[in-house]
């Protein structure tokens, strides 16, 4: 990594040359958006990845059912609205008019049945509705019917929800597709549309707004909720991996907005009085070291259990995120702080002080006898790469013979992807973050399932864990689902579906020239340019 003040000579001697140059934002059209993701959008299927790029990329091109608000209430989107029969067990929704898919077809209620069967086979959340689904139809054109075992209340939060895999709606053609395999042909109903011919990647990907979009006629927008107006013409994502070159292009005008810029350039970034720099995201983002449990030697509680003790959250946040503990929390379990849901249940667990020492005699004991553990890490993701220095050198300290796999953000959201052992293409171990606004109940908390092989990568099991997450859902009350998440996190602690490193607060950079950038994360309907 490079030190903060070679990365600050950096940025300025590059802002300089940049400066000496033309002024290329003065020539360029007020109706693009110029966006530097936090990574290479290498996937564009959102059902495929946990990826947030992925997310973020699915939110141009597609729309959804419902959506939630800043409150996390969810709210119709693509429907007018639903009615509940039958003691909860019969749920009509109904599809609101004007709804158009990019290659000009109308969106029927079977276009959006194939996209939930689809969905619902990848989705933790979304498996636990297809679990109670006695039928899913269209009855007509225009209206969904769910035909459910027993009560799912929840309905229309997960079909609106916002952490990753959220549920987007495809022509049916396309939902068709094996939920195993990738649909490469983005065509949506959302209010921009991907400009596939224009792609590069681990470059440039484009979207142009889509003129036959029709917002929502009421409410008020409210992160994933109310009318979408597009007020851009186009709006095009440059990947920059490079922290300095990213830096100079926003200073200068290049760029309106940088996604995720790095903790040793926020002061820089705050001082340009034509930059705004800021928290969306109030949840913020679980850090965390996931285990592949299908694989030896992390398919033993006892391994998993031996790296807790090395375990010390605030320097994996200080990598992160920075000195300023504005920006992140350590003392931090398996719910987002901030949440109701978080709880202190174990908290012991984590070392007031690791000891190295101690570490080595619980892995031998654990009978780890050096076998090779391969780590991939996505150098040019910033956060993820600064938490995998702090795990490599972790792990290596405490006698762990690390195969520390440096490679781009694509090439590691395949290799996880995998459940085949490390000779053929598989992992041991990685960093990863989830959305604090996934973590915020066991609901949608994709890494504290318990599934096998078919959960998400990492693949634990714990049908203790899958036991109190149903009885969370099927709670009548909030005192009961609080003393469930108790029981959770205690479960979690002892079974480590992954080590919780804490929680950082990730802040972006754009230009005082955008307004209405809304809070959650970076979304661009509503933004315009001043």
């Amino acid at each position: 990594m490079l030190s903060r003040r070679r990365l600050m000579s950096q940025v300025a001697s590059m802002a300089a040359a940049t400066l000496a140059a033309p002024n290329l934002a003065s020539a360029q059209s007020s109706k693009t958006l110029r966006f530097v993701p936090q990574a290479d959008l290498a996937l564009l299927d959102p059902v495929q990845s946990t990826g947030l790029v992925i997310r973020h990329h699915a939110l141009l091109v597609f729309d959804t059912l419902y959506g939630v608000d800043e409150q996390q209430r969810a709210q119709p989107q693509m429907v007018q609205g639903h009615v509940v029969e039958n003691d909860g067990l019969l749920w009509r929704l109904t599809l609101r008019e004007g709804l158009k898919f990019h290659d000009g077809q109308k969106v029927l209620a079977r276009d959006c049945v194939a996209s939930i069967k689809r969905w619902g086979v990848r989705d933790s959340y979304g498996l636990s509705l297809m679990a109670v689904v006695d039928d899913l139809s269209a009855v007509s054109d225009n209206e969904i019917q769910f035909r459910l075992k027993r009560p799912f209340p929840l309905l229309p939060d997960v079909l609106g929800k916002a952490g990753t895999n959220i549920c987007v709606v495809m022509p049916e053609r396309l939902a068709q597709t094996d939920p195993m395999q990738r649909v490469n042909e983005m065509v949506g109903s959302g209010p921009f549309r991907f400009v596939a011919s224009e792609r590069v990647p681990g470059s440039l990907n484009v979207y142009a707004k889509f003129t036959d979009y029709v917002p929502r006629s009421s409410g008020e927008t409210s992160f994933l909720a109310g009318p979408k107006i597009a007020n851009f013409d186009r709006v095009e994502w440059r990947t920059i991996p490079d922290a300095a070159t990213a830096a100079a292009a926003l200073q200068t005008g290049e760029v309106d907005w940088w996604e995720q810029p790095i903790s040793d350039l926020i002061p820089r970034l705050k001082s340009n009085r034509n930059l705004k720099v800021e928290v969306l995201d109030r949840f913020g983002a679980v850090a965390m070291i996931r285990f592949n449990h299908l694989l030896p030697p992390f398919d033993r509680p006892e391994m998993r259990q031996a790296l807790l003790g090395a375990i010390k959250q605030d320097e994996y946040m200080i990598a992160v995120a920075g000195e300023d503990r504005a920006y992140w929390k350590d003392g931090v379990g398996f719910f987002a702080p901030g949440s109701s849901m978080a709880n202190d249940a174990r908290l012991d667990a984590l070392p007031s002080r690791p000891d190295v020492d101690r570490v080595k005699q619980a892995l031998r004991a654990a009978g780890y006898s050096g076998e090779r553990i391969v780590f991939p890490v996505p150098t040019d993701f910033p956060a993820l790469n600064a938490m995998s220095e702090v795990a490599g050198d972790m792990m290596r300290r405490a006698g762990i013979n690390l195969d520390y796999q440096a490679l781009d953000w694509g090439t590691v959201l395949q290799r996880v992807a995998s459940q085949q052992p490390v000779d053929k293409g598989g992992w041991n171990i990685w960093c990863n973050y989830s959305t604090g606004i996934s973590a915020v109940n066991p609901a949608a908390h994709t890494y504290l399932r318990g599934l096998g092989r078919s959960g998400t990568f990492g693949w634990p099991t714990s049908p203790t864990l899958e036991q109190l997450r149903s009885g969370w859902l099927d709670a009548g009350d909030e005192s009961a689902r609080v003393e469930i998440c108790k029981q959770m996190q205690v479960q979690a602690f002892q079974d480590l579906p992954y080590i919780p490193l804490g929680v950082f607060y990730q802040p972006t950079a754009y230009r005082t020239s955008l307004q209405g950038v809304l809070k959650g994360f970076p979304l661009f309907y509503n933004v315009k340019r001043a």
